[in-house]
């Protein structure tokens, strides 16, 4: 498999994972700011989902 295309299936993930995380959070959202904040989110859900995994194992 060349490097092109090993990118777009990544690219492809991330751009999959980034509207189901949208659509979560926006659902999860509850007023104006929270929504600003769910497109936000929406955009970096890859380091909420560490970030969550990570304070599941500390506690």
């Amino acid at each position: 498999m060349a490097n092109g295309t090993a990118a777009a299936g990544g690219g492809a993930i991330y751009g999959l994972g980034m509207f189901g995380a949208w659509v979560w959070f926006w659902t999860e959202a509850d007023g104006l700011w929270e929504h600003l904040y769910a497109i936000f989110q929406g955009l970096f859900w890859p380091a909420y989902m560490v970030y969550e995994a990570f304070a599941a194992l500390a506690s």
